[in-house]
């Protein structure tokens, strides 16, 4: 690989990760409108040093130039200069947007220009909210340089140290000014005013132990040592500045007092996670200058022995009393994180998606080939091949396992992006609306993620359009202001659960009807026997809506069918359950996986079906009765039947079913039923095979495989027969239930 292919790869690399850590900006930045965080004020700032910094690398200069007045705007928050408010929260966002589209043109086509119109406005508001800069010492030259006080002024009023006070103090200064300050023309007291000028000296304590006896002691000699406790906001380095010129010649240590390690301890915790050592983290945070880091380091060379030997920086540091311990050990335990997480870092590979998906259909030919291998080895009586099919056989499964984890992803990232929306298309309402995410960390098939996010998204602005109140509404009704949407995902008898519910208003089952008469779908006579779940399922319609006027959001008619549509594209069923006045609840039921699953093989009718393992609760043998009315008692409970040969056929229906059947206890979104079939034949695993358009009208199949002999077999849609089962509960409310 040559240098230019090097370099277009490192910058696809910047591309994602810039993506990333944008995303994160912008849940950052939604989750600032809750309240103050200072921690999360500290993970934007990150984000953006990270983004400028990466930029930088590779000649980024439109993006580096931009992203410099967000980190200035997130430095002033760090500091307490500007608060959270909301224009500050919607000025960020803005920026943060503006940055995003930055970096999806560098990622088509190299280059960004970020000296737009938009862009310059941006920046201006930027530049606007920030606060002018901290009062800081001014540049110390030798015209503005503290001269000894020649004059009659009268000195400056200064508090004797009292005892104990180094350690309540902002700052502590301990000064012993070289013999010949006051031959060169310099004042220690002189010092002591300019420094008053940046702050307050709360306490000086002059140390005498230099003094010498009278009769030998020199006018023109410097003897006397200071210790100062000074308050102010400035940085260390400008504190020093004071100095500069005496600096040389002088020991001068500028310590934080004890108060103010925390602080620095903190500060050094929330450092953005850079490869730096110790001094540069300490410079970094303030409780270091460059020029003591220097002098500490020529110190540990000059102390350097012949076996290459050192006292380690921070000891140095702390005996020539540079900063405290504790701020040390803080930055040798940040310096091992930064490790850490590089170390981290280096063993995390990314993988392009459509590689993965090669490898899941190897792993799945492979399941299949294995499949053939173990029903060939049952079919010899060597029993060293049924060892090494069986052995072929768990590697497999333990392979399947581990690639299709590789295609799970947690879907709060999915979820997270409806933040921004939520917030934006309610204040275009001008509506109040809180989003609820609830189970972020289910995992499901990547391949799945993708495809339900515009589901989703249809079905979060109707939530917002139609089913959520205004705020007057809602308080007329005895409602909060605020209405509330929720995402919730869970896991539940091998498939996804999730869920979009609003405490709106509910959907106005006579408006639907009314809708449905007038387009011809049904006449007033059925309307007016229609269940409810067949009303709520009549918004899937093609071009139907109850919308009074037409909005940017909707009212068209073009979205739930196409919502449904794309749901059971991906073999999954999406069901309404509302309530008038108290909301609406929208249920998405999806396979755990798009490729592989665990499979329990049954017979009826000479056919083969394959059940979704987790679906199955327990077997049992079936004992028809004279009485059987399509129940059994399990254990008390009343237990609906679902016959296969007489739902699905078969190549054998005709054949009078075997005496000995079985009866299969299934489990799906809540409900249970027993399948009866003729065998049970045991687990399998499944590799999912979509079925053709020609069969896309079979009800209660929602796949085929492949079994080790090369016959097909049907995978059943346990979801689907339940509702079967529901349906024919409902036409028989009659019905007995055996002894």
């Amino acid at each position: 690989m040559n240098f230019e292919q090097q370099m277009q790869q490192a910058l696809q690399s910047f591309i994602v990760e810039a993506q990333e850590l944008l995303a994160s900006m912008e849940q950052g930045l939604l989750g600032l409108e809750a309240g103050a965080d200072p921690e999360a004020v500290n993970a934007l700032f990150r984000a953006a040093h990270t983004i400028k910094g990466s930029a930088g690398l590779f000649g980024l200069d439109g993006i580096v130039r931009f992203t410099h007045h967000l980190e200035s705007l997130l430095d002033q928050m760090r500091a307490g200069k500007v608060e959270t408010r909301e224009d500050v929260v919607n000025t960020l966002l803005d920026g943060r947007d503006l940055l995003a589209g930055l970096v999806d043109q560098v990622a088509q086509s190299g280059t960004c220009e970020a000296d737009t119109p938009a862009a310059q406005a941006i920046v201006a508001r930027l530049q606007s909210l920030q606060q002018p800069g901290a009062k800081s010492g001014a540049m110390v030259t030798r015209e503005t340089m503290p001269r000894q006080n020649t004059s009659h002024d009268e000195p400056q009023t200064v508090t004797v140290l009292p005892q104990g006070a180094a350690a309540t103090a902002t700052w502590h200064i301990s000064l012993r000014f070289g013999q010949d300050c006051l031959r060169n023309g310099m004042d220690p007291l002189a010092f002591m005013r300019y420094l008053g000028g940046l702050g307050e000296i709360v306490g000086l304590a002059t140390l005498t132990d230099a003094l010498p006896a009278l009769d030998v002691m020199d006018a023109e000699t410097s003897y006397l040592g200071f210790e100062v406790n000074f308050r102010s906001d400035v940085s260390k380095e400008e504190i020093e500045s004071v100095f500069e010129f005496v600096r040389d010649d002088s020991a001068i240590s500028i310590l934080p007092a004890h108060s103010r390690i925390g602080d620095y301890i903190e500060l050094i915790r929330s450092l953005p996670e850079d490869d730096a050592r110790v001094g540069e983290i300490l410079v970094q945070v303030g409780t270091l200058t460059r020029k003591e880091l220097a002098e500490a380091l020529s110190t540990q060379q000059q102390e350097q022995g012949a076996e290459g030997s050192h006292a380690p920086l921070g000891e140095i540091l702390v005996r020539e009393g540079a900063t405290h311990e504790p701020i040390v050990q803080a930055a040798l335990d940040k310096q091992k994180q930064i490790k850490g997480k590089l170390l981290r870092d280096s063993q995390m590979l990314r993988v392009a998606a459509d590689k993965l998906d090669i490898l899941i259909n190897l792993v799945g030919e492979l399941v299949i080939a294995s499949a053939g291998n173990a029903l060939h080895a049952q079919r010899s009586d060597d029993p060293a091949q049924h060892e090494a099919a069986a052995q072929v056989t768990r590697l497999v499964e333990e392979i399947r396992e581990r690639a299709l984890k590789l295609r799970m992803v947690e879907i709060g990232e999915t979820f997270a992006r409806f933040q921004r929306v939520v917030r934006d298309t309610s204040r275009e309402l001008g509506k109040d609306i809180a989003l609820v995410i609830q189970g972020a960390d289910t995992e499901m098939d990547k391949t799945l993620v993708e495809r339900i996010a515009d589901p989703l998204m249809h079905l979060v602005r109707n939530s917002m359009d139609h089913g959520i109140e205004a705020p007057d509404v809602r308080a007329a009704r005895g409602k909060p202001a605020q209405g509330t949407l929720r995402l919730s995902a869970c896991h539940d008898s091998g498939s996804i659960l999730i869920e979009v519910a609003d405490d709106g208003g509910g959907l106005n089952r006579e408006r639907i009807l009314a809708k449905a008469v007038e387009r011809g779908l049904l006449s007033a006579e059925a309307a007016a026997a229609m269940p409810d779940a067949d009303v709520w399922n009549l918004i899937f319609e093609p071009g139907f809506s109850t919308a009074e006027k037409l909005t940017d959001l909707s009212g068209r008619g073009v979205g739930m069918d196409v919502v449904r549509r794309n749901i059971e594209a991906i073999r999954g069923t999406i069901d309404i359950q509302s309530t008038a006045g108290r909301g609406t609840t929208m249920r998405l039921r999806l396979p755990l996986t798009l490729a592989i699953i665990d499979g329990f093989m049954v017979d009826s009718a000479g056919r083969t079906y394959v059940l979704p393992l987790d679906a199955v609760v327990e077997c049992m043998e079936y004992h028809p009765g004279p009485r059987q009315l399509g129940y059994i008692n399990l254990r008390g409970e009343a237990l609906p039947l679902l016959h296969l040969r007489d739902v699905l056929g078969g190549g054998d229906a005709a054949q009078a079913s075997p005496l000995r059947r079985n009866v299969v206890v299934v489990q799906a979104a809540g409900q249970r039923a027993g399948l009866v079939v003729d065998a049970l034949l045991g687990e399998y695993q499944t590799v999912i095979k979509p079925l053709g358009a020609l069969f896309a009208h079979l009800q209660g199949i929602s796949g085929s495989t492949i079994l080790g002999n090369g016959d097909v077999a049907l995978i059943l849609d346990v979801t689907a027969l339940l509702s079967r089962v529901t349906r024919q509960a409902s036409a028989a409310p009659s019905a007995a239930i055996a002894a």
